[in-house]
C-alpha cells in the first residue's frame, strides 16, 4: 500500500517535436488519480504530442500500469495528439507488456528515440482570443467562417458555427475569463474548443424559453460526435467538441466526456 508520504511529480518541458514530461515518485493506489489527472491536463495544453519519461517512477502494483492505456484512450477523440512512454528500465518493459499497455501506447528506451518515432499526423490549427463581452460569439463566427474557407472544409462550417456560439456564450455567461477559441483539423476530423481561466467544470444548460441565448446542451450533443470538458495544466479548462465527419451524423446525442 502506498505510504502517507508517497507522491508523484510531473515536470513538463516543451520541445520542438513534443512536450516531454519527466515523471518521478511512486505510482500507488493513492497517487493514481494525481498522475492520471496531471498527464491529462498536460496533454490538453500540448499541441504536438506528449512523451512521458517514467524512468524515475516506481510502480507499486502491476495493475496500476493500465493508467497509461487509460490516458491513450481518453485523449483519442480529443485532443487526438500522440502519446508515448520512455523508460530505460527492463522491469518497466516487462510490466507494461504484461499489462498489454503496448497495445495502446508505444514504449521507448530513451527520449530521442521516442521523439523520432512519434506519429505526427498532418494537422491544421487556428487560435483566436476573444474579448470577455457580449458580441464575442459574433466575432467567433466570423473567425470560423474565414478559417473554414481557408481550409476548404465548407461541410463543417455550419456545425462549427453553432457549437462555437454555444461554447463562447457559455464562457461569457458563467466566467469572467476571455474565451480562447481553438480550431483544429487532423486526419479529416474537425474540432472546436474554447478555453477559459475558470477551473470549474462547464455546464451547458438547456434553454428554458426562446429568449435565452444559446442553443443548449441538446443541440451541442446532437451535432458533436463527442464533446467534453478537460482541465488545463496552466489552470482553467477547455470545453471541446469533435464534429461528425461529413455526412456521418447519426442524429443521436453525442457522447460526453468530462475531466475528473
Amino acid at each position: 500500500m502506498t505510504g502517507p508520504a508517497a507522491s508523484v511529480h510531473l515536470v513538463p518541458e516543451i520541445r520542438d517535436r513534443a512536450t516531454v514530461v519527466t515523471v518521478t515518485g511512486t505510482l500507488g493506489s493513492e497517487t493514481y488519480p494525481d498522475l492520471r489527472n496531471g498527464l491529462l491536463k498536460i496533454v490538453t495544453d500540448a499541441p504536438d504530442g506528449v512523451i512521458a519519461d517514467i524512468g524515475g517512477l516506481t510502480i507499486e502494483e502491476d495493475r496500476l500500469a493500465s493508467l497509461f492505456a487509460t490516458i491513450a484512450l481518453r485523449i483519442r477523440d480529443w485532443p487526438g495528439v500522440p502519446f508515448a512512454l520512455v523508460t530505460p528500465r527492463p522491469e518497466h518493459f516487462v510490466l507494461l507488456a504484461r499489462q498489454a499497455v503496448g497495445r495502446f501506447v508505444t514504449v521507448h528506451p530513451d527520449v530521442g528515440t521516442a521523439e523520432r518515432e512519434l506519429d505526427h499526423p498532418p494537422r491544421r490549427r487556428a487560435v483566436q482570443l476573444l474579448a470577455a463581452r457580449v458580441g464575442a460569439s459574433a466575432l467567433a463566427r466570423q473567425f470560423i467562417a474565414r478559417v473554414c474557407a481557408e481550409w476548404q472544409v465548407p461541410e463543417h462550417t455550419e456545425d462549427a458555427l453553432v457549437i462555437a456560439t454555444e461554447l463562447v456564450e457559455n464562457t461569457i455567461r458563467h466566467t469572467d475569463s476571455a474565451p480562447r477559441l481553438r480550431l483544429e483539423l487532423r486526419r479529416g476530423v474537425f474540432t472546436v474548443a474554447v478555453a477559459d481561466d475558470d477551473p470549474r467544470p462547464a455546464v451547458l444548460h438547456e434553454r428554458v424559453d426562446s429568449t435565452d441565448p444559446g442553443l443548449g446542451l441538446q443541440m451541442v450533443a446532437q451535432i458533436a460526435r463527442v464533446w467534453g470538458c478537460s482541465g488545463s495544466w496552466a489552470g482553467g479548462k477547455v470545453v471541446w467538441a469533435v464534429l461528425a465527419r461529413a455526412g456521418g451524423r447519426a442524429g443521436d446525442p453525442g457522447r460526453v466526456r468530462r475531466a475528473p
